[in-house]
C-alpha cells in the first residue's frame, strides 16, 4: 500500500489477481506511523489474527463498533464479538479516505471489495495515537450490499438449479448463467424484450454451447438478461433495468451480456454463457473486473443462438479468473486446434484518441512490466492509421445493421414502439441501409480481415477492453453513446479479424473502478490467448507484490 500526503493520491498494485489497488487520499498531511497502522489492521484482518485486532483496537470500556444490526461498547465486547464469529470477512481495502482532525486522531474511510463478489461496502474507524501507537477507539461497518434473492434486472428465470449436469467432467460443480439469446430445452427465449417473449414458444433442444457444458458437469442456474435483442454495449435495457455492477457501484454494467456478466462479478454462477459481436463480452468483463473470453469466429457453434450480426457473432463467455475460463475452453473448444500465439507484441498509437488519458498511461505501465518480465516480446507499433480505423467503424456499422435487419428487420416493423429507444435508434439506423452499401461494406470489411490478419499472424494485439471505465448510471445518452463510438472503435478489430480476444481484469483507475486488458490473437490461438493471459495476470500480481 502506498501513501500520500496533501492532495496527492497514491496506488499500490494488486496484491493477488483479480484484486483492486488501494489509493490513499488525504486532505492533508498523513501522521507518521498511521498507515502501517492501519495496514497491519488489515493483514490481521485478512488472516483472522484476533489477538493482533484486539491490541490495535483502543483498551478499556468506551471504545465503539457498529454494524447495521449491532454496537458494541467497550474492548471486552468488541474481543468477544471477534472470538465468536464464524471467521473474518473476506474483503478488501479499495479506497482510502484518510482525514487527520489533529495531530494525534485521524478519521479513516475505507471503500471495501468482497473477494468472492466484488460488492462494495465502507468502513470507518476514528484513530488515537496512545503512548505512541495507533489504536482504533470507533469504528463502524457498512457491509455490502446484498442483492435480492432473484434480481430481475440479472434473471429471467432461476432454478435450484434450472437445469441439472448431462455428465461429470472437468465443469462439475460449477454453475451458469446462460444469456437469454442461447436456446435452453424447454425454455422460451427472450431477447431482453417482453413483446419477442410474449410469442415465443418453448426451444425443443439446447444450442450446442449450451449441452457441451452441461455435458461436462456444469449445471445451469438460470437464464439471464440481456440488452434488447444483444443490440447495445452499456448493459441498459428499459424493459428489466439496469443489473448492478459491484465492482463500480453507480455505473453501468456493460453488456450486451449484462445479466451473465453481473451474476458472475456477484458470485451467483461461476461462468456467464453469452456472445460477443462488437464486444458484448468484451465490454461488461471490463466495466466488471472479470474474464471476457471471445472466440475465434466460427469456432463455436451458434446453432440454437438467436443472430445479430452472422459475419461477426461469436459464442464466449465470461468468468472470475482466468482458470476457470480455461477449463471452459478446453470443453468449448475442444475440436479445434490449438494454435500458438505470435512471438511479437504490438500496440496501436492511433487508437489512443478513442482512450481515457489515464487508462491509456496504465496500459503502458503494464506493458512495461511485462516485457521487463520478459512475458511479452518488446512492444512495437502496427501501422494502422486513425483515417484507416474510422473507415473500418463506419462499414462495421453498416454491415452489422443491414445483417440485423435482414434477420429482424420483419419483426421490428410489425411491432414499432417495441425497443427502448437506444436499441429502437439502432434499428431505425438499420432500416435505412441499402444493399448497395452494405456490398461496399463488405468489401472494407474483407480488406481489413486480410490486413488484420497478417498483422495478427505473428503478433499478440494489446489493447484495453474499453475505451474507459464503466460510466455513470445517470450519465446522459449522449456520454452513453460517446463512450459506445470510442470503445467500438477498438472492439471491432478483433470482431473484423474473425479472431479471438481475452479480457482480464489488471487494470483499475484511481477511483477504484476496473478496465480490462485485451490480448488478440490469430484466429485458432483461444486456448493459448488464456494461457497468455494466465502469465499476464500473475505477471502483473508478483510486479505488484515486490514494490
Amino acid at each position: 500500500m502506498s501513501r500520500a500526503t496533501g492532495a496527492a493520491t497514491a496506488r499500490s498494485a494488486p496484491a493477488s489477481p483479480g484484486v483492486a489497488t488501494v489509493e490513499i487520499r488525504s486532505s492533508g498531511p498523513v501522521p507518521e506511523g498511521l498507515v502501517e497502522a492501519f495496514e497491519e489492521y488489515e493483514r490481521a484482518l485478512r488472516a483472522d489474527d484476533v489477538d493482533t485486532l484486539d491490541a490495535l483496537f483502543a483498551a478499556g470500556p468506551h471504545t465503539l463498533r457498529g454494524d447495521g444490526t449491532t454496537l458494541l461498547v467497550g474492548h471486552d465486547q468488541i474481543a468477544a464479538f471477534r472470538r465468536g464469529r464464524d471467521g473474518a470477512p473476506s474483503r478488501r481495502a479499495v479506497v482510502l479516505e484518510v482525514r487527520p482532525l489533529a495531530d494525534d486522531a485521524v478519521l479513516v474511510a475505507a471503500v471495501t471489495t468482497d473477494a468472492g463478489t466484488r460488492a462494495h461496502g465502507l468502513q470507518t474507524q476514528l484513530w488515537q495515537r496512545r503512548e505512541d501507537r495507533w489504536v482504533v477507539t470507533a469504528a463502524h461497518v457498512t457491509q455490502p450490499a446484498r442483492p435480492p434473492a432473484v434480481d430481475g434486472s440479472i434473471w429471467r428465470k432461476v432454478g435450484t438449479p434450472l437445469v441439472e449436469p448431462a455428465g461429470s467432467g472437468v465443469l462439475d460443480g460449477l454453475t451458469v448463467a446462460v444469456k437469454d439469446v442461447l436456446a435452453v430445452a424447454g425454455e422460451r427465449m427472450g431477447l431482453g424484450n417482453p413483446t419477442w417473449l410474449a410469442d415465443q414458444e418453448p426451444e425443443a433442444r439446447s444450442a450446442p454451447a449450451v449441452q457441451q457444458l452441461l455435458a461436462a458437469g456444469a449445471a445451469i442456474t438460470g437464464i439471464a438478461r440481456t440488452d434488447e435483442f444483444a443490440y447495445s454495449l452499456a448493459g441498459q435495457n428499459r424493459h428489466y433495468g439496469t443489473p448492478p455492477n459491484p465492482a463500480a457501484p453507480g455505473c453501468l454494467s456493460g453488456g450486451s451480456t449484462s445479466g451473465p456478466a453481473a451474476a458472475v462479478a456477484l458470485g451467483q454462477v461461476d461462468i456467464g454463457l453469452g456472445t460477443d459481436t462488437a464486444g458484448s463480452l468484451r465490454v461488461p468483463a471490463s466495466y466488471q473486473g472479470l474474464v471476457g473470453v471471445r472466440t475465434s469466429h466460427g469456432a463455436i457453434s451458434v446453432e440454437g443462438v438467436h443472430p445479430l450480426a452472422p459475419s461477426f457473432d461469436t459464442v464466449g463467455w465470461l468468468t472470475r479468473d482466468v482458470d476457470v475460463a480455461a477449463r471452459v475452453a478446453d470443453v468449448l473448444l475442444a475440436h479445434r486446434p490449438n494454435v500458438a500465439p505470435g512471438s511479437r507484441t504490438a500496440v496501436i498509437p492511433a487508437l489512443r484518441g478513442w482512450i481515457n488519458a489515464e487508462l491509456d498511461t496504465r496500459v503502458t505501465a503494464a506493458l512495461a512490466e511485462l516485457t521487463g518480465a520478459g512475458v511479452l516480446a518488446p512492444v512495437e507499433d502496427a501501422d494502422l492509421a486513425h483515417d484507416e480505423i474510422t473507415a473500418w467503424a463506419r462499414a462495421f456499422r453498416v454491415l452489422q445493421a443491414f445483417e440485423v435487419w435482414q434477420g429482424q428487420g420483419g419483426w421490428a416493423r410489425d411491432h414499432p414502439g417495441a425497443f427502448g429507444p437506444d436499441v429502437g435508434g439502432r434499428f431505425a439506423f438499420a432500416a435505412t441501409v441499402t444493399a448497395d452499401q452494405a456490398d461496399t461494406a463488405r468489401e472494407t470489411v474483407r480488406d481489413a480481415r486480410e490486413r488484420l490478419r497478417r498483422l495478427l499472424a505473428d503478433t499478440v494485439l494489446v489493447l484495453p477492453a474499453s475505451s474507459g471505465p464503466a460510466p455513470s448510471l445517470h450519465a446522459g445518452k449522449d456520454i452513453v453513446e460517446d463512450e459506445r463510438t470510442a470503445t467500438v472503435r477498438l472492439t471491432q478489430l478483433a470482431s473484423l479479424a474473425g479472431a479471438p480476444a481475452v479480457a482480464l481484469p489488471v487494470l483499475w483507475m484511481s477511483d477504484g473502478r476496473p478496465v480490462g486488458l485485451c490480448l488478440v490473437g490469430a484466429p485458432d490461438t483461444d486456448r493459448a490467448l488464456l494461457a497468455l493471459g494466465r502469465t499476464v495476470t500473475e505477471a502483473l500480481a508478483a510486479a505488484a507484490a515486490s514494490r
